[in-house]
């Protein structure tokens, strides 16, 4: 009965998640208008590798970003650290770590950051530089808890916090991540998630304040200090459905397939591909490709994403990971992103 009770809750659960995804539906016509794109940008290269498919069977830390369901199936505590040269020289890590507390669950704490570089201060008068520097702050953290709440089905919710910051003008913003992962007995399995669901965001700071004479005094009463008011802007929340296969040769060396569809509430909706192949359960090849629904081909910057990463038990207490992945980007000099992981299992 017990059972009976714990799969209706899940199947609710998973209306509600549906159910979101028609109030956040995708709008191509406010494509552009979001902020906090930093939100977008994947990390693991693991899921990289994979196009990011595989958030019905994502695990551990990894999944902290792509599914928080996925956290509490690692079945242990884990600490990672993933580095990437994105794009015109932005680098961006990503550090994460876990604590398995057995039948309470598993909480997480994640943390992504870029570098942008030094950026040359111009102004007015200085049209070709000041001689300064400054350096954009990006950075989300996100507290993570996740719990297998059957043999089949595990949830799990992330609350994040969105920070940006260009010399002193800031921006400051809250959101939530939560899905769903249901494991089939058939070797299949689906994962739901809803990611950036959170508050508006607007810049303020004393940079923008301005100098002026305030209306209505008699001349020569002085200058006040004002700061306009910024536009808010909504940050880049979306839905994703995503089932798996995964077919077993013998017990060391399997094949896994992966398709998700991504319902974007400020661009095109995604369809993404994924195929992972293990051998031996220690070494790791694997391939993705994101498809822009209803775009022209030039409309899409990455192309090929590619992959492949050793994983080694430590006489079964403590294991290592090691993950490469490779994702082809046009329009860009470099015409590829590299991603590096390690991550290590207590």
């Amino acid at each position: 009965m017990r059972e009976k009770d714990m799969k209706k809750r899940s199947f609710l659960v998973v209306l509600l998640l549906v159910l979101v995804n028609v109030a956040f539906a995708g709008d191509v016509s406010r494509k552009g208008t979001n902020g906090a794109e930093q939100l977008l940008v994947p990390v693991g290269a693991k899921s990289i590798a994979t196009g990011g498919a595989f958030i019905g069977d994502v695990k551990g830390v990894e999944a902290i970003y792509y599914n928080p369901a996925g956290l509490d199936l690692a079945g242990r505590s884990e600490a990672m650290f993933s580095y990437m040269d994105y794009l015109a020289d932005i680098k961006v890590s990503y550090f994460a770590l876990s604590a398995n507390l057995g039948d309470y669950g598993t909480f997480g704490l994640s943390l992504k950051t870029f570098n942008l570089g030094d950026i040359p201060v111009t102004t007015f008068e200085n049209p070709d530089g000041t001689g300064s520097t400054y350096s954009p702050s990006l950075m989300t953290a996100g507290l993570t808890y996740s719990k297998q709440i059957t043999d089949r089905v595990t949830a799990g919710a992330t609350l994040k916090v969105i920070y940006e910051a260009i010399t002193n003008v800031s921006a400051t913003g809250a959101a939530i991540d939560f899905g769903v992962q249901y494991k089939f007995p058939n070797n299949m399995r689906l994962g739901v998630a809803v990611t950036n669901i959170g508050t508006n965001m607007t810049y303020r700071g004393p940079d923008l304040q301005v100098k002026n004479t305030i209306p209505g005094n008699p001349p020569g009463a002085g200058f006040g200090v004002y700061e306009p008011s910024t536009e808010e802007f909504q940050i880049p929340s979306y839905f994703e459905l995503s089932t798996s296969y995964k077919y077993d040769f013998n017990q060391q060396n399997y094949v896994m397939f992966a398709g998700k569809f991504t319902n974007n509430n400020f661009f095109e909706d995604i369809l993404s591909f994924g195929l992972e192949y293990s051998f031996l359960n220690t070494f790791f090849l694997r391939g993705g490709y994101n498809y822009l629904l209803g775009s022209k081909p030039e409309d899409n910057i990455y192309g090929l994403t590619l992959g492949a990463g050793v994983s080694y038990n430590f006489e079964g207490t403590v294991y290592f990971d090691f993950d490469y992945a490779y994702r082809a980007v046009r329009d860009f000099p470099t015409g590829a992103q590299h991603v590096f992981t390690v991550k290590l299992g207590l």
